[in-house]
């Protein structure tokens, strides 16, 4: 396992920025567009922050969530609306979102048509993933209802998935997807979520769905 640990929390937030911004700058000299994929909740903030005031060719790069909760951007647990707030401003304003939600009262209703979204933007450029204490990543769930499919190398684009632990239905991509990132960063801070991390490592990827990306992740840490 690639861990980089820092001194702490504002060196990890820059170094990573910085990260990220190199790998989708390369993408864009070589490949004239780059996707980069991020997580929602409150801990990739800061880095949301610095990305946004980078000076990129954001017109030419995709933005996709690693999922979503199904509630619509209004609502204040919608990761879309984090990412409006935080990364899509500023130099990053002009990027494109690619959606993971549209109205309706299941995500089944609308699975679909995200899911032609996304494909044209495949394979991710660059993935950035938070992780739980309980070892999720994404929304891929121990526990959830349709896990072993989401897990499975036949898995399509994106699944909806039910769990206790998730609160709303959500919407995520699926382990396939995830794996076929360029370059992965896992984003991480706190002793109980590295104590997590290093327990994933010998757990199988239903029991710590983390596992997936372990073996090719750089895994980012502060306490």
């Amino acid at each position: 396992m690639n861990l980089i640990e820092y001194p702490d929390r504002d060196m990890l937030m820059l170094s990573l920025a910085d990260r990220i911004a190199g790998q989708l700058a390369a993408t864009l000299r070589t490949a004239g567009k780059a996707t980069l994929s991020v997580p929602g909740g409150t801990t990739p903030g800061p880095v949301f922050d610095l990305l946004s005031e980078v000076d990129l060719d954001w017109a030419h790069v995709a933005v996709v969530l690693n999922d979503e909760r199904w509630v619509p951007e209004t609502h204040a647990r919608s990761n879309t609306r984090l990412l409006r707030q935080h990364l899509l401003r500023g130099h990053a304003g002009v990027a494109q979102l690619v959606p993971l939600y549209a109205e309706a009262a299941t995500p089944e209703e609308r699975l679909e048509a995200l899911a032609a979204g996304i494909v044209p933007y495949l394979p991710i450029s660059v993935l950035l993933l938070g992780m739980g204490a309980d070892m999720h990543t994404a929304s891929l769930f121990p526990g959830a209802d349709r896990l072993a499919e989401a897990l499975s190398p036949e898995a399509p684009v994106l699944m909806a998935l039910r769990a206790d632990a998730a609160g709303e239905p959500r919407i995520t991509l699926t382990a396939p997807v995830l794996q076929d990132a360029m370059h992965t960063h896992v984003l991480i801070t706190g002793v109980e979520k590295r104590a997590a991390i290093e327990r994933a490592a010998s757990l199988r990827p239903d029991q710590a769905p983390i596992r997936l990306v372990l073996g090719h992740a750089t895994i980012h840490w502060a306490e």
